[in-house]
């Protein structure tokens, strides 16, 4: 199993998640075009793509709250495709929480466990106090909604979900309605909690950090379709296209020309520069853009020469606490973005000052061409 965020499962090996050639569509608009996963049980997994992606419609397909226009849905190599959310192990928590707001904290928790003739008085209180514990919030049993705080209510969201004991917990950005501090604390809190409880969490949002932060994997969505599937790490640091590169954290793009020769590592041509690149599987010499984040970006004296070296001058020097912004501008009119560590007074350039750029090649990556789906797709926070 990936690991990451995630931690081994207690669940006893259920919330297996297989989803094979899945497809939706909203009066003839595709909105998820053949989507194929595997998510392992216990993992922390999470679809991550802009407005419109189609993330959300597919992970409302999971819970059973839109039905595929094609495809299959397997939980534990159970086809749900067809069954009704409330007979699959499977719970949602939404971004708007939909707490009771007339039940205190412990009977909005407990509301699900009404349903179930299996439990009796006893064992249910048991599984909400449990619950409450684990989301810290055994002392605020008796408040009601409007007495507690966006992070607070968010917890009750969980704890409700959790009580259920679902194989598979869903999540549809339930940190979008909270202040950017307090998403950032809870990022923390929730992976910890999926640790503790062992289940399969299926996450969407279109906040990088968040998936960085969080995921043991994550599958990056771009009108309908999975672009790339993978670690936070490889996903960031090895992306396949373009729109990876650019949507996952800040990064150089540069246009460049393939020269023959090469497989792994191939020579191409910058402006009036040569350079070594990386050639991930899939790339072949018909690439025209390679990527590489800012802090792979070296900076350093002028005059340096070498593999990998290009002249510059510096544009733009911007403070920013641990790290300075560099905006390097090139010989012929290009500008890359440097950031440096401020590990020390006076060692980072200012602006004006020329300086010698180096692109470690083993940072430096091709990129496939742009294949992108037709333009008439749509995604569930924007359907027709």
């Amino acid at each position: 199993m990936p690991q990451g965020a995630a931690g081994s499962p207690r669940n006893g090996g259920g919330g297996a998640i297989s989803i094979i050639g899945l497809r939706k569509e909203f009066d003839g608009v595709t909105a998820v075009d053949g989507v194929d996963l595997e998510i392992e049980p216990g993992e922390f997994f999470t679809l991550l793509g802009p407005s419109g992606c189609g993330k959300t419609t597919t992970l409302r397909m999971v819970g059973g709250f839109e039905q595929p226009t094609a495809g299959q849905i397997l939980l534990d190599g159970v086809d749900v495709a067809q069954m009704p959310p409330h007979k699959r192990p499977v719970n949602t928590v939404f971004q708007s929480y939909a707490l009771f707001p007339h039940l205190d904290v412990q009977k909005n928790v407990a509301y699900g466990l009404r349903w179930r003739k299996d439990l009796d008085r006893r064992t249910r209180e048991a599984r909400v106090g449990k619950a409450l514990e684990l989301v810290r919030l055994s002392d605020y049993a008796r408040r009601r909604p409007h007495q507690m705080s966006g992070g607070q209510q968010q917890r009750v969201a969980l704890a409700r979900a959790l009580v259920l004991e679902p194989s598979v917990l869903l999540l549809d950005e339930p940190l979008g309605a909270l202040d950017a501090k307090l998403r950032h604390s809870l990022r923390a809190e929730l992976a910890s909690l999926q640790r503790e409880v062992g289940i399969t969490f299926v996450f969407v949002t279109h906040d990088q950090d968040e998936a960085l932060e969080m995921s043991a994997r994550l599958a990056v969505m771009d009108r309908g379709r999975v672009v790339q599937l993978g670690t936070p790490e490889e996903v960031y640091q090895e992306p396949l296209t373009e729109f990876v590169a650019d949507f996952l954290g800040v990064t150089n793009l540069l246009d460049v020309e393939c020269l023959p020769g090469g497989a792994a590592t191939r020579t191409v041509r910058y402006g009036d520069f040569t350079l070594e690149a990386q050639a991930p599987v899939g790339v072949d010499a018909t690439a025209r853009r390679a990527v590489i984040r800012p802090e792979c970006v070296e900076v350093r004296e002028p005059g340096l020469t070498g593999v990998n070296r290009i002249p510059g001058m510096v544009d733009r020097a911007v403070f920013l606490g641990s790290t300075t912004q560099l905006m390097v501008r090139l010989p012929h009119g290009a500008v890359l973005q440097s950031l440096v560590t401020n590990t020390a007074r006076g060692e980072v350039p200012a602006t004006g000052q020329p300086v010698t750029v180096h692109l470690p090649p083993q940072s430096l990556r091709l990129l496939a061409g742009a294949a992108r789906p037709p333009a008439a797709l749509v995604g569930a926070d924007d359907q027709p």
